[in-house]
């Protein structure tokens, strides 16, 4: 099966106010081994993010007040970020759900200001720090924390990915574990079950 081991932070548009960023998928020979998303999967994932990004972008009050991010891993969309208003909130969550191969749509979008660049910043931190302890997962034969999908947002750590239940649970317990992590939600495709995940440590 083909897979892809990074989703990359793509910037589609900033002003003073806002940035709306969307993970766009970078693929290599190497990291399309690991995942276990179909090639024809990966794509529109990537497709999904890319469409958001150009989407909200497109309005002006999203693109002016709002800080957003988009991430798509097998069809399940986690949108994270901050908007001032329930409207705004709203219309997001109505455009994104509009894009062709969106399945189901997790909105953990803020009612609040922008983040600052510094706080952004510090997320980014986090993001690298959980994934270098989910890669120190040894108890499970054959786990890959490439497979573990990290998006950081103001300290609430969310983890994507299609897993078994046992390498969700271990990776959910590893980031717990981070300094500086206030929260893990877990927004796992399970492997064999039908119904995606979003639970919170």
């Amino acid at each position: 099966m083909k897979k892809l081991l990074v989703l990359l932070p793509l910037l589609f548009g900033t002003n003073a106010c806002t940035t709306v960023e969307t993970g766009a998928a970078e693929a290599s020979g190497l990291s399309l081994l690991h995942d276990r998303r179909t090639s024809e999967a990966l794509l529109r994932d990537e497709k999904i993010e890319i469409d958001a990004g150009i989407e909200l972008n497109a309005d002006d009050d999203i693109r002016a007040k709002t800080h957003i991010n988009v991430t798509a891993y097998n069809g399940i969309v986690l949108v994270t970020g901050e908007a001032p208003t329930a409207a705004l909130r709203d219309k997001i969550i109505a455009i994104i759900r509009t894009i062709p191969g969106v399945k189901i749509v997790h909105n953990d979008i803020a009612l609040a200001e922008p983040s600052p660049l510094s706080s952004r910043a510090h997320d980014t931190l986090l993001t690298t720090k959980v994934k270098s302890a989910i890669s120190k997962i040894r108890s499970i034969p054959g786990f890959d924390a490439t497979r573990i999908k990290v998006v950081t947002e103001n300290g609430v750590v969310y983890l994507m990915g299609l897993v078994h239940r046992n390498e969700g649970y271990a990776a959910g317990e590893m980031a717990r574990r981070v300094s500086g992590v206030k929260q893990v939600v877990k927004v796992f495709e399970y492997i064999n079950d039908s119904i995606p995940d979003k639970n919170t440590l």
